[in-house]
């Protein structure tokens, strides 16, 4: 139930439906379209990732009440057969999914690739404030292991495998885009086009705010810098592949660390310094370049980062040494750490890899669903458990102490009366939780 008031807060069914095509006769239709895209959003959220899952949810009355159904005892099926059964089965939503690669009298719900995409960037930029003064884009492209004949399947050499490799783009834990792309593609691949639809829809939601995008040396393109300083108020902040004129200029401060950590003794000593860098061939301009030397026991260690941050900040942001050497890499440029914890979540927690069609389109739309699935758990951490214990939970401990909890559930004519048990140890918490989403998804309505 809580999910379906995160449902209704961003109005995420509401939007995904009017993605779709839907060309049943509603004469012979048992499921519309919203109910079946709620069927299948709410079970990736639960948990279910697999179809097959749905052949016994399907006979879930509190999720058949969650996903709106007019009748969730299912008294007025079609068919005699299936009376008592309320929501899809696995082979309907097998057709929801398949519709776009299959030209039968079977599939009739095909969906617009380019309206599912602008509705999760819309409902993305829905929870980033409109006042923020900042904000951080993470980029990263993460393998997504195959195991089939997949349309668009190629081995790559770094996951040593075959595998997808989809783009996604981040704002703090909320997900702005999910793309599929094949894995011999270079990672900077539509990465610029991307920005520019995402840059885009910041700007309308937070006119004032400065965006600064963070990603790893997979990124390191002059592509990449050239389109962000061509923009207003557009900066960067991207990992840097080492060589060996990089490391040259290190040797004072490989000398100074190795000299402090001989009269220290301590387990490692690091130094920072910056300084202007130019390419022989890629880039266009000589940029700033930030280094970290580190001597510990075992070994030495060097990074670089490639930003057009100003050292010195920005006017009116408070300390101006913010975005000094030191400051950069270890307080912000290491902080994109977090977005990997939120794939992790995708992948673990939602099973946003779970590629198992043929088809590049259908399997696009899994990874699709699956993030429009961790948005909604998402919400449910963010403004139902926001200052509790469960407010930096993961996606699976919120499903785990919130969703997956044992009641009575009694449905009449007229009601649907849902029991909790008195002993259960969060109760407070999910009345809390309860509550705050009830008013969230009635001021957005």
């Amino acid at each position: 139930m809580l999910l379906g008031q995160a449902d209704r807060h961003l109005g995420l069914s509401e939007g995904l439906a009017q993605c779709f095509i839907d060309r049943r006769d509603p004469r012979w239709t048992d499921h519309s379209l919203k109910e079946l895209l709620r069927q299948r959003v709410y079970g990736l959220a639960l948990g279910y990732e697999d179809l097959n899952d749905h052949n016994d949810l399907r006979r879930d009355r509190l999720l058949a009440v969650a996903c709106e159904k007019h009748d969730p005892l299912g008294k007025d099926r079609l068919h005699a057969s299936e009376e008592g059964i309320a929501l899809a089965g696995a082979s309907t939503l097998n057709r929801l999914e398949l519709s776009n690669t299959k030209n039968s009298r079977y599939h009739k719900l095909e969906h617009n690739p380019a309206r599912v995409e602008a509705l999760l960037l819309k409902a993305g930029v829905r929870c980033i404030p409109k006042a923020a003064e900042e904000v951080v884009l993470d980029l990263d492209a993460m393998g997504h292991l195959l195991h089939g004949q997949q349309e668009g399947a190629h081995f790559n050499r770094y996951y040593d495998n075959y595998c997808y490799l989809p783009l996604y783009i981040l704002a703090g834990e909320v997900p702005l885009w999910a793309q599929l792309r094949t894995s011999d593609e270079d990672p900077i691949a539509g990465v610029v086009a991307a920005l520019t639809k995402v840059v885009a829809a910041l700007r309308r939601r937070c006119p004032k705010a400065r965006v600064i995008i963070r990603a790893d040396a997979n990124f390191c393109r002059e592509e990449l810098f050239s389109w962000c300083e061509g923009q207003k108020e557009v900066y960067y902040a991207v990992g840097f592949a080492r060589n060996s004129a990089l490391i040259g200029r290190l040797d004072q401060a490989f000398a100074e660390a190795r000299a402090a950590h001989c009269l220290s003794g301590a387990q490692q000593v690091r130094r920072f310094c910056e300084f202007s860098y130019l390419t022989r061939y890629s880039w266009s301009r000589a940029r700033r370049v930030i280094a970290k030397a580190e001597v510990n026991s075992q070994a030495e260690d060097s990074r670089f980062v490639v930003t057009n941050i100003p050292a010195k900040g920005f006017a009116g942001d408070g300390p101006s040494h913010r975005f000094s050497a030191q400051a950069l890499y270890e307080g912000f440029y290491c902080g994109r750490g977090e977005m990997e914890n939120v794939l992790k979540q995708q992948v673990l927690d939602l099973k946003a890899d779970r590629m198992s069609t043929h088809y590049l389109v259908s399997n696009q739309l899994r990874l699709w669903l699956a993030t429009l699935a961790y948005l909604l758990l998402d919400r449910v951490r963010a403004i139902g458990c926001r200052g509790t214990d469960l407010a930096r939970a993961t996606a699976g401990s919120i499903r785990l102490k919130l969703l997956k909890v044992a009641a009575a559930v009694r449905l009449s004519v007229r009601r649907v009366h849902v029991q909790m048990s008195s002993a259960y140890p969060l109760k407070e918490l999910f009345r809390i939780c309860q509550e705050r989403l009830m008013k969230a998804s009635v001021s957005s309505a």
